[in-house]
């Protein structure tokens, strides 16, 4: 019963992270990364915002919360009790892979440089590079996987030369911090604000949208939707500047807090699953 309850929830929460996953492996972080994040933040929110008489919430408590093992919560907490950068995340099969062509002796040359593997055939091939260090992943689809990103290159008669050392794309790393510290994590703090308020207490959340915008429309709807959201979003910096200006040759705040707005525009090809169903444009 409570499974059938939480399917509408879950299946709005699996449509929100899709676009996050395209993201993130576009920013070369895949599933283990994400999941020991997640569940870093499941200990964390737990062990804080859920204890009694002030004190963090106790290890058991946490685990029927979270539905992980006590193993898995003390462990989770000694690390976040230890900074997250002391404890290094599993990363992804192929930035292994690449890590392990420029730095295990067996694949590399007198001089410490990566070799040209042939694809299979000995022991200092890329499949056995692949065997060694990349699970049950098949060589076939590494090299596949590798290619497409660009970080090996495959010659005519079959052989392998890496082009890069690191998988993730460091641009798009940077892109995707900013926008998951910021846009995605200020929109997330206002749905959870308002989960808890009534309407008047609330924080502002709208969302306008249409589901019969023609396609040789959306380009002309697209420029003037970014015109006109620019110019609010300049306007509301234009009045966080004033009160800084207001309150500049005050002494500080002790209790100073981010005070934010964000607007955004979107595009939904899937109509079917989408959870956009109205007829009529409408403001949400």
């Amino acid at each position: 019963m409570q499974e059938t309850l939480n399917s509408p929830l879950l299946s709005a929460l699996l449509r929100a992270l899709k676009p996050i996953a395209k993201a993130l492996m576009k920013a070369g972080i895949g599933y283990r990364e994400f999941s020991e994040i997640s569940k870093c933040a499941f200990v964390d929110v737990a062990t804080t915002d859920y204890g009694l008489r002030g004190r963090p919430t106790n290890i058991s408590r946490v685990a029927v919360m979270t539905g992980l093992t006590r193993k898995e919560v003390k462990r989770i907490r000694d690390k976040i009790s230890a900074g997250l950068d002391s404890h290094p995340l599993r990363v992804i099969p192929p930035a292994e892979i690449l890590e392990k062509w420029h730095s295990d002796q067996d694949f590399l040359d007198a001089n410490g440089r990566p070799l040209i593997l042939d694809f299979d055939g000995h022991e200092r091939s890329f499949t056995s590079l692949v065997k060694k260090y990349g699970g049950d992943i098949p060589p076939g689809a590494m090299r596949t996987e590798l290619k497409r990103v660009g970080a090996v290159e495959e010659s005519i008669d079959g052989q392998l030369r890496v082009t890069k050392r690191y998988f993730r794309p460091v641009e798009k790393g940077e892109l995707l911090e900013r926008a998951l510290g910021q846009a995605v994590y200020g929109i997330a703090l206002t749905i959870n604000h308002n989960l808890d308020r009534a309407p008047d207490e609330s924080w502002v959340e709208r969302i306008a949208y249409s589901t019969k915008i023609k396609t040789n429309d959306a380009t002309r709807v697209r420029r003037i939707s970014q015109d006109r959201a620019a110019e609010f979003v300049e306007s509301i910096d234009d009045l966080f500047s004033a009160y800084e200006t207001i309150h500049s040759n005050e002494e500080g705040d002790n209790n100073p807090r981010i005070v934010g707005v964000g607007v955004y525009y979107f595009e939904d090809l899937d109509l079917e699953g989408s959870t956009f169903k109205g007829h009529q444009p409408k403001s949400a």
